[in-house]
């Protein structure tokens, strides 16, 4: 079908067609459900030639999961230029994000869903560009805190998990903004901001959200007393007292 094609190609341009056609293959029809038979014919190679290229299905696979990572970081990195303001640094590392996994919905949903629900492997490969990005995103924060306060300590402990839940938005919205007709990526990007850069603003100009404080917890109560039996009358000829069987001893004076 594709032999004479296949000669007359370099071998790195015919493997990115073969990665081409897997991504649009998974991303679609979800990682059990493609076939190498689909992902040839979409290709226009023979599925042995898949095989010999790129081993097994598997193999295939991970192939995809790299490059589209690879991609997606590429962009997130190359769409933040150094120097501006915090806000507008974060603006357009959420625009590069959302610009890319709207026009690769595909590579988006190989990495979003497909690896992270087909076993440990392939979830470990995202979890690399996931921890990639996340380090990106917390060093932004923190250097702009420290800018922001002088203080090279300013919320160490914070920044952090700052980056974790701002990653994690992202990543939920781009999944939305891809499901929902005519959300672009600059009004997946303003919501974003809209949601996060109201604290974080308040963040950098030393405004941090208070907890209320915890109420006290209540004293425990001590178990009430037994009411203590009436005394004898003064000057009485004896008193009485219980034995362990309940019965009254006289005593006599």
């Amino acid at each position: 079908m594709g032999a004479g094609k296949t000669k007359r190609m370099p071998r790195a341009v015919r493997e990115q067609q073969m990665l081409d056609a897997a991504v649009r293959t998974f991303g679609r029809r979800g990682y059990a459900a493609a076939s190498m038979d689909e992902i040839a014919e979409l290709a226009g190679v023979s599925k042995p030639l898949v095989y010999l290229y790129l081993n097994s299905k598997e193999d295939l696979f991970t192939a995809c999961i790299r490059r589209e990572a690879k991609a997606l970081t590429d962009a997130v990195r190359s769409g933040v230029r150094p120097g501006l303001p915090a806000d507008r640094q974060l603006w357009d590392g959420l625009r590069a994000f959302f610009t890319h996994t709207g026009e690769h919905p595909d590579a988006w949903s190989v990495l979003h869903l497909q690896a992270r629900t087909h076993g440990a492997a392939f979830a470990a490969e995202v979890t690399v560009m996931r921890e990639e990005i996340v380090a990106f995103v917390t060093e932004l924060i923190a250097v702009a805190a420290r800018e922001a306060h002088r203080n090279p300590d300013l919320l160490e402990g914070e920044v952090a998990g700052l980056a974790e839940a701002l990653v994690g938005a992202a990543e939920s919205l781009a999944a939305w903004a891809n499901a929902t007709p005519d959300v672009t990526a600059r009004q997946a990007a303003a919501t974003l901001m809209n949601f996060a850069w109201a604290g974080l603003g308040d963040l950098m100009a030393n405004r941090p959200w208070t907890p209320p404080e915890e109420p006290a917890e209540p004293a425990e109560s001590a178990e009430p007393a037994m009411p203590a039996e009436p005394a004898e009358p003064a000057g009485s000829a004896g008193s009485a007292a219980s034995d362990r069987s309940g019965e009254r001893v006289v005593q006599v004076g």
